[in-house]
């Protein structure tokens, strides 16, 4: 997954929680646009807030889909 498509669904506006499903097939959501923090100097990895008021790094590279609102997947483009 690259930044770019990330922030494609992150943006979307009004915003839809999504949950991304990360290649060993746990998922990480997103419930609110301020619960991510995209680093200017690292775009391949981002900072996901938990629930819980921790927070979890996710490598880009280890994202296999996006599920957006109504559960469907936005997969990753082969190439």
């Amino acid at each position: 997954m690259t930044i770019d498509q990330i922030r494609e669904v992150h943006g979307t506006r009004p915003f839809q929680a999504y949950r991304l499903q990360l290649a060993d097939r746990t998922e990480v959501s997103v419930s609110h646009p301020e619960c991510v923090s995209f680093h200017p100097k690292h775009p391949r990895s981002i900072a996901i807030a938990l629930p819980n008021g921790a927070f979890r790094i996710v490598d880009l590279l280890l994202v296999a889909a996006i599920h957006v609102g109504n559960g469907r997947a936005k997969r990753r483009p082969r190439g």
